[in-house]
This record gives C-alpha cells, sequence and structure tokens, in this order.
C-alpha cells in the first residue's frame, strides 16, 4: 500500500506541473504504558498511515503532508505543492540527484531493522515497568518512584522520486526507563534510567533499569554547590555523547553554508587531539539511525569524519553540496512534510587506554558531570556554558554529590584538551567514552 501511496503522489505532482517530485508514506504504531504506585496511570496507542510530498518547479521547492490519503487528496495535495512552489524563491541548489547517483543495493535485511518477535501486548508492557518501578523502590534511600514506562513502536516508510528511486525500510523499537526520587522535601534528588533497542532480546532487564534508577538518584542525595574556579572536568558517559554532538552539529552543511559554524574554515585542520578518530558507520546492524540510503535515494557508506584528529568531513545532502561545490556525503534526512537536509547516521569515537576511574585518579580535583540542564552555546565563536550536577572529586576520588553548579568554555578549546577514557557503551548511535577535560570553569558556591 504505501509503494502504491508513492507511485499515486508523483503521477498527481507530474500531472501538477512538476519537474520532479519525491513522496513518503509512513506507516506507523506505537504503544505506551506509565505506572506509578504499583498501578496503571496512562496508556496511550496511536497508528496510521501518513503522505508526504515535495515537488520542484523551476528551481523552487514546497513540501505538503496529510494523513488523508485518499486519491482527491491526493491530487489536491499536489496542485497546492505545485502553486506553493511557483511563489516561492528560486534557489539554483536544488535538483534530484542524478540516476546514476542512486543507490543500487536498497535491501536493509542485513541491518536488522525490525524485530520479528511478536509485539508486546499491553499487559507484558505493564509488567515490564511495573518491574523496574519495584526494582528501583527496593533500593534504600529511595521515597518515590515519579515513575516507569514501556513501551513499543513499529515503523514502515516507503520512499519514491520522480528520477526512477524507490525503497524502503522497516524499524521496530523496545523501550523502558525509570525516574526515582531520594530524600523528601526540599531535599529530594531525581535521577532516571532508559534503554532502547530494536530487538527485544537486546534489551537490559527491567529490574536492571529500574535497579540502577534507584542507586542513581541515592547518589545524588545530599548535593551541594560545588566551589568556583577551573578545574578539569569529566563528562560521564552518559552525557558525553552530547559534547561531541555540538561538534557534529558545527560540521553540518547548513551550518557551514549559512557561515553560522565554529568550524566553517577548520577542513584539514586538527579539531581534536593526536590518535582520535570519529568514525561514521550506518551499516551497523540493529541501530536505529542504521541505513543503506538517505533521503535523497544515494547509498551511505562508512567514513571518517575527523581521522587522527584532524577534521576530514561535512555532513551534506545535494543542495547543500551543490552550494559548497562538493558532492554529497549521502546525509540527507527528511520528514513528511520537510524538505531534505544533513542529518547524522551511527558515530563511534576512538576510546582510550584508561577506565573512567583512572582518569578521575588523574584529575585530583574537579567535577565529574552526571546531567547537564539548559544551554547557552554561540555556534558561531564555539564559547559553551551549561548548568551542571554531578559529583565533586578530591584527591582522585570522588567525595559528595555536587548540583546547581555552571560549565564554561570553549568548544573549540575543550576539544582539543579532552581524554577519552574507555568505558563507551554500545547501542549508542553516538558512542563516546567518558572525556575528560582539563582546565574548564566551575561557577559554584
Amino acid at each position: 500500500m504505501l509503494k502504491s501511496l508513492t507511485h499515486a503522489m508523483l503521477q498527481a505532482a507530474r500531472d501538477a506541473g512538476a519537474d520532479e517530485a519525491e513522496a513518503l508514506a509512513l506507516r506507523a504504531s506505537a504503544t505506551g504504558i506509565d505506572v506509578r504506585g504499583g498501578r496503571l496511570e496512562h496508556a496511550e496507542r496511536a497508528e496510521g498511515i501518513e503522505i508526504g510530498l515535495r515537488v520542484l518547479v523551476g528551481g523552487r521547492q514546497a513540501n505538503v503532508s496529510g494523513a488523508d490519503h485518499s486519491p482527491e487528496t491526493i491530487q489536491n495535495m499536489a496542485r497546492r505543492a505545485v502553486a506553493m512552489a511557483r511563489s516561492a524563491p528560486v534557489d539554483d541548489s536544488l535538483g534530484l540527484a542524478d540516476p546514476d547517483q542512486l543507490a543500487r543495493n536498497r535491501d536493509s535485511a542485513a541491518l536488522e531493522l525490525f524485530d520479528p518477535s511478536p509485539e508486546p501486548s499491553p499487559k507484558a508492557l505493564e509488567d515490564r515497568a511495573l518491574a523496574a518501578e519495584a526494582a528501583a523502590l527496593s533500593v534504600q534511600g529511595i521515597s518515590t518512584v515519579e515513575g516507569a514506562s514501556a513501551s513499543y513502536s513499529e515503523r514502515e516508510s516507503w520512499l519514491a522520486l520522480s528520477n526512477g528511486f524507490e525503497g524502503g525500510h522497516r524499524r521496530s523499537q523496545h523501550g523502558l526507563s525509570c525516574t526515582a526520587i531520594s530524600g523528601t522535601g526540599l531535599r529530594m534528588e531525581r535521577d532516571h534510567a532508559g534503554e532502547g533497542r530494536i530487538w527485544a532480546s537486546d534489551m537490559p532487564s527491567a529490574e536492571e533499569i529500574g535497579l540502577l534508577a534507584g542507586e542513581r538518584a541515592v547518589a545524588r542525595s545530599g548535593a551541594v554547590k560545588p566551589p568556583t574556579g577551573s578545574f578539569p572536568i569529566l563528562y560521564d558517559e552518559r552525557i558525553s555523547s552530547g559534547l561531541i554532538g555540538h561538534l557534529l552539529a558545527a560540521v553540518n552543511g547548513s551550518a557551514i553554508v549559512r557561515g553560522s559554524s565554529w568550524l566553517r574554515d577548520a577542513m584539514d585542520m586538527q579539531v581534536l587531539p593526536d590518535g582520535i578518530t570519529l568514525h561514521e558507520n550506518p551499516h551497523l546492524p540493529r541501530m536505529s539511525a542504521s541505513r543503506m540510503f538517505d533521503a535523497e535515494g544515494l547509498a551511505t557508506a562508512p567514513r571518517d569524519i575527523v581521522a587522527d584528529g584532524i577534521l576530514r568531513g561535512w555532513f551534506l545532502d545535494l543542495s547543500t553540496g551543490r552550494k559548497l561545490g562538493l558532492d554529497s556525503t549521502a546525509s540527507a534526512v527528511r520528514g513528511l512534510g520537510s524538505s531534505p537536509s544533513p542529518g547524522v547516521s551511527n558515530i563511534v569515537m576512538t576510546e582510550g587506554t584508561h577506565s573512567r576511574d583512572d582518569l578521575i585518579a588523574q584529575m585530583g580535583r574537579g567535577l565529574v558531570v552526571t546531567s547537564l540542564l539548559g544551554s547557552s552555546i554561540n555556534p558561531t565563536t564555539g564559547d559553551y556554558s551549561r548548568g551542571a550536577s554531578g559529583f565533586w572529586v578530591e584527591g582522585g576520588k570522588i567525595s559528595h554529590p555536587v548540583n546547581e553548579c555552571t560549565i564554561a568554555g570553549n568548544l573549540r578549546e575543550m576539544l582539543m584538551r579532552l581524554t577519552p577514557a574507555n568505558d563507551a557503551r554500545d547501542w549508542r548511535n553516538i558512542r563516546v567514552p567518558s572525556l575528560l577535560i582539563e582546565g574548564m570553569t566551575v561557577a559554584g558556591a
């Protein structure tokens, strides 16, 4: 059905006067269960089919989307899209790929993106959430559990382009999370644990997730503000991918084209310490960001974004590539109602030779950050400031929990001073270990 819908949209676009078009159809279903206090608190089920159409007319483009996929609606969508495109500004970089650029291998079976086991029932999801909640409550020092949630979703897509490309993916996702609270009144501290996997057999148990949420919340009990000054900071692997995410955002072709990136002039320059590589691999099995082709039908392939500390590549779709005089890196992603834009697949960072505890011992005195909130980041200069909480380190050992502080620095300088640990976890789209950064500013008490 999805395939026939995309064909109908392409035909309607041609009939309405489009020069080129791309059609996307999605079928999705999702079930979510929330529990609290040993009882079901909320249950939700959603499913349906949605369609999206992008048309190009004389160097102009427009996007439309909807949930009604009747023949009459598709024809009206196409006419409206073409009319909108004719009123849009001209952009010479727009256009579909040439047929010889298109991916030949479109079979995603080897990526194992769909778990063929039976869909879990709402009762099974409720039992998982209840088990996680009970495990968190069993941790001494936990006063209550804010909630536990279990979910399952399926998503099937089909993409068809007027240049002859068509292909699709079918994906599944299991999820489980728990948020626990320690202490009472003004001394309450909250923390959580959660995991998601394509295959149920790869999920940790509900008890593991609940216990981890409880242990994390108890560890935060009695948090105080840290001192103010310049100290080494260790980004725990729970949040270290966000730091590398700022680098990835800075090498996104959209930011480079706008000139709003702190790495806009850094190609072939050192942006990470010697020996550290950021490798993109869209073909890792059982990972939600894996794909054989991008949203413009181009074949994806493994590559180094940063090799031995040197920046080697942007993330480009066809449009940003043309504006920069470069080829697309097959990085295009898109939603139903949006045009393609550069995105990120699976990223694996080089790990270090020392454990997280080894790096804490090297710190002497400093801060281990396990949670971040708020954000003040200048995308043009890389100036960085964020609220943080975690643990204070004295004499190379964790001393006590801390909160209500701000950490600051400049991303370009911070990333050049990092030391990776060896604790990166599998099942992360951006797989990054704990990172020690020397000489950052901490504003606390």
